[in-house]
Parts: C-alpha cells; structure tokens; sequence
C-alpha cells in the first residue's frame, strides 16, 4: 500500500506540474497578444494624428468671374469664405472643440486654427465696418452684420449649436455678400476699395503681427525695457510696472505660439492677395504694390515646412535651431513692411 500511495502522489505532482506551465505559457501568449494590440492602436493612432495635423495648401485667389475680371471686393469676400470652409473641411475637420481621443491630445492644429481664425474675424470685421460702408452714417450690409457675430462664435464650443454650425453660418453670409457683388442689379451691397479703408484694415493687421513676433521671441526668454509710456510726458498707466521686464514663454506653450503664428501668416496671405486685386487702382496710384508684394513674399517664408519631428528651441546662437526665431524675424520683416506701406497709402 506504501508503494501504491507513493506512485499516486507522484503522478498527481507531475499533473500539477504540467497544468501549471500549460497555464504559464497561456499567460505569456495573452500577454504578448495584447502588447501587439496596444503598439497597432499606437501606431494607428499615431498615423491618424499625423494625418489630421498637416497644414492645408495655400489657396488660389479667385479675381475673375466668368472670364472677365471681377467686380472690386470679390476676391475678399469669396478668399475670406474659403479660408473658412478649409478650417471646417480639412482633414480632420475642425478640431479646436474636439474632446474625445485622439483629437483631444492634439494642440498644433488647434492652436493654428485659432491663429487663422484671428486674421478671419480681423478682415470680416473691416468687411462690415470699413470696407462695405461709405462713411460712418451709412447703413451697414445686412449680411456681413450677421457674418460677423458667427464667426465671433467660442472656437472651442462643441455642445449644440457647436462653433462648427455657427461659422458655417457666417460662410453663407459671406457667399451671399460676395454674389451680391457680382450682380450689377443689386446696389445694396457695395465695397468701397479706397486708401482709408485699406488703412485701417493694416492698422489691425500690424498689431497682430507684432504681438506674434514678440511672443516667438520670448521663448528663449529676454530682458526687455518697458517702453509702454514712451514718446509722452503726460502718458499714464493703470498699474506701476518695472522698468525692466522679463518675458519668457513656458516651456510647455512653444509649440503652441508657433503654431498659431504659422496659422495667422497662413491666412493672412490670402487676405493680402486679395487685398492686392481688390485695391489694385488705388496701389497703384500710390505705387505701393511692390510693398504690398514683399509683405506676402515674408508671410509666405515663415511657411516652410518645418523638416523636424518637434518644435526646437535652440539658444539664438547656439548649437541647435529655433525655430520661433526664424518665424519671429519673418514676421517682424512682414511687421515693418506693413507699417511702411500704411505710411505710402496715407501720403497723397
């Protein structure tokens, strides 16, 4: 019985023994299966994040209609509804309000969604205010009063009605501004191309641009003198504030102004160039178009591709790129260009 009993006990650990490493290796192959899950779901979502995050295309200018040049403020009107109709159509589609993954961890494009959202709001507001208007006690276009609150629309509102359906709104306004133009029965609709009215447009577009300058060329961080009350004795401010300055951009948000820069250079070279058709006479008349040209050249170079995988951030003279110092000094160039072609239009 000894025997009998030892022979059982033995062939009961070998079983337990088999069953145990048959478990084993069940766990390693499950294991292993949803590692190789996880990468495919990382490299899909990875692909999928490249593809949403790619800059559109600059667009072509339309200044003809049916063959024939078009009437003065088309060009503006129809730039400034397709440059909105690509923020809503690109790949990806709109993304600044997105909340769900992996749209949610993507801030490049959102960030340069906003920067070109800025320059289309800029120039639908000079649309309704300036442009569409003959003096200050006229009646402004029914349809450019409406365009312009819906593109003012939250860029990061999703519940119903989403930023989405409300600058679709104001792309129908703006379709229905432009068509009203080109149709010589209806006089309601008017675009004033005069010296002043492009002035005042430059004059938005010139902060813009410094501001955007300033910030890139905070992100390796300066000393600045407060010149905020130069120029006037009588000059005052709210708040004291330090004769030096200190700005620096946070480490965190340096790809986020860049991109944004690069969305506003891209859709205010479309604004230009339908600024140089619609304003041709009165640029020429000034002999402004070369400065006009010059600015769009510098705006079109800040555009490059960036032939990195992250956003550098080198030191000015260091070993490494910066990629926010090129931009900042395209834009400063752009900057100044501006200011000069403001000076040419309001000499007589």
């Amino acid at each position: 019985m000894a025997v009998a009993e030892l022979w059982q006990e033995l062939k009961d650990t070998l079983a337990f023994r088999v069953s145990q490493s048959s478990g084993t290796r069940t766990g390693k192959s499950g294991g292993s299966a949803t590692i190789v899950v996880l990468l495919v779901v990382l490299l899909l979502t990875s692909l999928l994040g490249w593809y949403v995050s790619r800059e559109p295309d600059l667009l072509w200018v339309n200044w003809e209609l049916d063959g024939k040049p078009a009437p003065a403020g088309y060009a503006t009107a129809d730039t400034a509804a397709r440059v909105a109709s690509t923020l809503l159509d690109k790949p990806g589609g709109f993304m600044s309000n997105d909340k769900l993954p992996p749209f949610v961890i993507l801030d490049n494009m959102p960030n340069w969604e906003y920067g070109a959202l800025i320059q289309l709001r800029d120039v639908v507001k000079a649309l309704r205010n300036d442009y569409s208007r003959s003096q200050s006690q006229s009646v402004e276009n029914i349809n450019l009063s409406k365009a312009e609150p819906a593109f003012n629309s939250d860029h990061t509102w999703w519940i119903l009605p989403s930023c989405e359906s409300k600058y679709e709104e104001g792309v129908d306004f703006l379709n229905a501004y432009r068509d009203a133009l080109a149709n010589p029965d209806t006089v309601d609709a008017q675009f004033y191309a005069r010296a002043d009215n492009l002035r005042e447009w430059l004059s938005v577009v010139e902060k813009r641009l410094g501001s955007l300058s300033q910030r890139l060329s905070a992100s390796v961080g300066q000393s600045r003198v407060n010149t905020d009350l130069a120029g006037e004795r009588a000059a005052e401010n709210s708040t004291a504030t330090p004769a030096d300055i200190e700005v620096k951009t946070p480490w965190m948000e340096i790809d986020d102004v860049l991109y944004e820069a690069r969305g506003s250079a891209w859709a205010l070279v479309h604004f230009l160039r339908a600024a140089e058709n619609d304003f041709q006479q009165v640029l020429n008349d000034k002999n402004a178009s070369v400065s006009l040209r010059q600015i769009i050249r510098e705006l079109e170079a800040a555009l490059q591709p960036i032939n990195s995988p992250i956003v550098l951030n080198g030191n000015g003279f260091g070993l490494f790129a910066n990629h926010s110092l090129v931009t900042a000094s395209y834009l400063s160039r752009a900057n100044s260009a501006v200011i000069n072609l403001r000076e040419l239009l309001d000499q007589g």
